[in-house]
């Protein structure tokens, strides 16, 4: 029977092509995922291992938070002095750093604003930095001097002696590049920039004269970390805390993994969507194998073979297409690892160098899934070969699905999209952290129903379009009926593609409904002409405020400060705002009270903590602010919160002074005329066109988020196609299947007068009413779920409303029936070819 089963496979290699390739797509995906991320992880890994190379031990303040001056206590030049005359100490180098911008020739900012850093050079006795050899030029020495490393310098094209914008926290600062560096830092590795300073600038810029944020210890010969860790804790104040250099390296290898783990599952989980799309094309296949081999099958159980060793023979064969789309599929998964790479590095983004990691995961993983998701696809068509009467032989007739199996079909699907629809419902009345686990459930219970539905639903929805197919004749007629004919294995086709439209039907649906609710928010809480903003969302020096305040054409101007307090004993945000121009920059409602009078005492409150604390207008609450001070204040409005503003705002005048760095998180600014190219180019321009700066109106917030949500829909759109190419490769096989089974019944068409065009219309008709019949399921339920998920979401984004994208929505549909179109190529190529006379006597 294995030998049966090999020639099988040799036999219908060409049926059994595509069904192969369908298995080797999904697991070229799930062994390229694999791979890649193998491939990241380890040269991350690798590149902060030696980043560590000359740090033993790091002394750091004991508490985590930025990097900024005054956040915490900073280690000074005298604990840096006593470390380094320890016994074990080989060199300290004192480290001071934090986020600097650089604009590239461009006046654009270089890179992303969350890795663009800055710190200083540490010249040792012999006068260089052993972390930053430097390539080209010298070490910068004094003010006005910095040092880029040498990625970005390639990037930029600049070079020695060249003048550079950069800033770190609002003013724009010139200065002279003296140098260009190398260096192991895993952030430059990632894409990021590094900038270095003198250490007396990097000090004033980032921390404190004389203070630094992470002095790095190098032991002696003999002297291990963990030997050096204890020395050096004994000399340490409370305000700081030694981390030895290998725990620093795990540290963040862990963060590197913890980042590269949610990339790889979200890899594998479209993986998993596309191999469980080629489920129903591997099912789909054996079926019609196996109906096409009934007079085959039923000749093994004549001659003495058992149930048992037909349903074997068949899993032989699927174990053959498993193990063949497993190797071929890991091959092709190293190869899209690499291509992947490479794609990466042509758009910029910035990747350690290191080999591609091909582990024995990846290799066991790739095998096993494609052998198991063959066998257990082909399983069921399996058993079906088994229950073949003998008898079937000598007629070629075997059992036809009965009513009743057919009824009892309906009822599972009908109950399994009842409870599935019901689970989503339950999901829209729950928060979204205790809605995932009911609406996933559901969703998959209601895919799973309609599918198992779709026989069902497969003839009416056909039957609609039969008037439409009446302008293409004989073959309209031909088409429609040939697609009704085996409704199950319709169904199979048509439930490949509609998965895939489901999803990316409902990820449209919710993205743009999402898109729309952020903008209306960001418009309706905002009547500000511009909204001033570091790239990377830290604070923003004072000098922004002052710098706007003086410029004529500002005709009202609120910062937005926040900082923690002791409010009712519950700690909650204030946050500070000019409260004479807060009333015209913003568009809050209020459920009592207003902005009118926000001076002195007076506060403005959210509804969720008027409600919470059982606050009006004229309650007096106490509070502590965060330099131990306690005070009062007086409720003077009660407004709706939202996302975009809420808590308690109170005037500038009474934070400010229990700040230890007045900052401002955001600058709202009106403008005389209202907002202009003319006037945002004036505020940029005053503000010394600043990489680091965003000068946003409402259209550039709104056209920031659309940005946003494109990517994030294009990204995904990439990642399920190779769901839709599996679905596609599914309609190939079934119709030239379907033209091989019907080869008798083609050549009796042509023998009465059908001509080869008439041939290639009914096949690609019949391609496209499958394919237009799995768009039509895949848009309805993808409607459907975006309508669930954004009832879930509506409960977080207050201005959320469910937005149908008809014209994309058509585009899908339009682009199934293409899908049909290209899927017919070939098969109504060779049915039009058939000749004649063979085709009549195929038997």
């Amino acid at each position: 029977m294995f030998r049966t089963a090999v020639r099988n496979v040799l036999a219908h290699k060409a049926r059994l092509l595509m069904t192969t390739l369908a298995v080797l797509l999904g697991v070229a995906f799930v062994s390229g995922t694999l791979v890649f991320t193998d491939t990241v992880s380890s040269a991350y890994h690798k590149s902060a291992e030696k980043g560590f190379e000359h740090v033993d031990v790091a002394v750091q303040p004991d508490h985590s938070g930025s990097q900024t001056p005054g956040d915490a206590p900073a280690l000074s030049q005298r604990l840096l002095d006593e470390a380094a005359a320890l016994p074990g100490v080989d060199s300290a180098t004192g480290t001071v750093s934090g986020f600097t911008a650089l604009a590239g020739r461009d006046g654009k900012l270089v890179g992303d604003g969350w890795s663009t850093l800055g710190a200083n050079y540490y010249a040792g006795a012999d006068g260089d930095d052993s972390r930053y050899p430097m390539s080209s030029g010298e070490a910068p020495q004094r003010a006005g001097q910095i040092a880029i490393d040498a990625k970005t310098a390639e990037r930029t094209g600049y070079e020695v002696g060249d003048t550079a914008r950069v800033s770190v926290n609002g003013p724009v600062r010139e200065e002279t590049i003296t140098g260009i560096f190398t260096t192991d830092d895993g952030n430059v590795a990632a894409g990021g920039t590094l900038v270095l300073f003198d250490t007396a600038t990097a000090q004033q810029l980032f921390a404190a004269p004389g203070e630094f944020t992470e002095i790095a210890l190098s032991a002696t010969d003999g002297t291990s970390q963990a030997q050096l860790e204890r020395e050096v804790t004994e000399i340490l104040p409370d305000t700081a805390e030694a981390v030895t250099g290998q725990q620093l390296a795990d540290e963040q290898t862990r963060e590197i993994e913890r980042g590269m783990s949610g990339m790889q599952t979200g890899l594998l989980v479209f993986a998993g969507i596309a191999l469980f799309v080629g489920v129903f094309i591997i099912a789909n296949t054996f079926t019609m194998l196996v109906a096409q081999r009934t007079r085959e099958l039923a000749l093994l159980r004549a001659v003495g073979a058992s149930r048992r060793q037909v349903t074997r023979s068949v899993l032989v064969e699927a174990v053959v297409v498993g193990v063949t789309a497993g190797i071929t599929g890991l091959l092709a998964g190293i190869g899209i690892a690499a291509g992947l790479r490479s794609l990466l590095t042509a758009t910029g983004a910035v990747l350690p160098d290191g080999p591609l990691q091909v582990t024995p995961t990846a290799v066991l993983a790739s095998l096993a899934v494609g052998v198991v998701v063959t066998v257990l696809a082909a399983w069921l068509p399996a058993r079906r070969a088994a229950k073949i009467p003998p008898v079937a032989a000598m007629s070629s007739v075997h059992a036809t699905p009965t009513t009743r199996g057919l009824v009892v079909r309906n009822v599972i699907g009908s109950l399994l999209v009842a409870s599935g629809a019901a689970l989503v419902f339950l999901g829209t009345g729950m928060d979204a952290q205790a809605a995932k686990f009911p609406m996933g459930l559901g969703g998959m219970l209601m895919i799973i129903g309609v599918f198992v539905l779709t026989p069902l639903l497969s003839r009416p929805l056909i039957a609609a379009v039969g008037p439409l197919l009446r302008v293409f004749g004989v073959s309209g007629k031909l088409a429609r009926l040939n697609a009704v004919r085996n409704p199950r294995r319709t169904a199979a086709t048509a439930s490949a593609l509609m998965i895939g439209l489901t999803l990316i039907t409902g990820m449209t649906v919710v993205a743009g409904s999402a898109q729309k609710g952020i903008e209306e928010m960001a418009s309706a809480s905002l009547k500000s002409d511009y909204t001033i903003s570091m790239a990377n969302f830290t604070p923003l020096a004072p000098e922004v405020e002052q710098t706007l305040a003086e410029n004529e054409r500002v005709t009202a101007l609120s910062p937005l400060r926040t900082s923690p307090a002791e409010v009712d004993g519950a700690t909650e945000l204030l946050t500070g705002v000019n409260g004479a121009d807060f009333g015209q920059l913003t568009d809050l409602d209020f459920t009592a009270g207003s902005a009118a009078n926000l001076r002195g005492d007076a506060a403005l409150v959210d509804d969720e903590i008027a409600e919470a604390h059982g606050w009006k207008p004229g309650t007096t609450f106490p509070v502590t602010y965060a330099d131990g001070e306690r005070g009062e204040l007086t409720v003077t409005g009660v407004y709706e919160g939202n996302e975009m503003i809420r808590g308690i705002m109170l005037d500038t005048g009474t934070l400010d002074p229990h700040l230890d760095r007045v900052e401002s998180l955001q600058v709202l600014v009106a403008t005389e005329g209202g907002p202009s190219d003319a006037a945002q180019s004036a505020l940029a321009a005053d503000l010394g066109n600043n990489p680091a700066l965003l000068v946003q109106d409402k259209e550039d917030i709104s056209e920031e988020i659309a940005s946003m949500f494109t990517l994030m829909l294009n990204m995904l759109y990439g990642l399920l196609a190779m769901a839709v190419i599996v679905a596609v490769l599914g309609v190939i096989n079934t119709l030239a299947m379907s033209v091989f089974e019907r080869s008798q019944e083609i050549g009796m068409l042509r023998a009465i007068g059908l001509d080869r065009r008439a041939v290639k219309r009914m096949v690609r008709l019949e391609s496209v009413i499958i394919a237009l019949f799995g768009g039509v399921l895949g848009l309805g339920l993808g409607v459907f779920f975006g309508w669930a998920a954004g009832e879930m979401i509506s409960g977080s984004l207050s201005t959320y409303e469910l937005v149908l994208p008809w014209g994309r929505m058509g585009l899908f549909l339009a682009l199934a029936a293409l899908v049909g179109v290209l899927a017919a190529l070939w098969p109504a190529r060779r049915a039009a070819r058939l000749n004649m006379l063979t085709a009549i006597k195929a038997e």
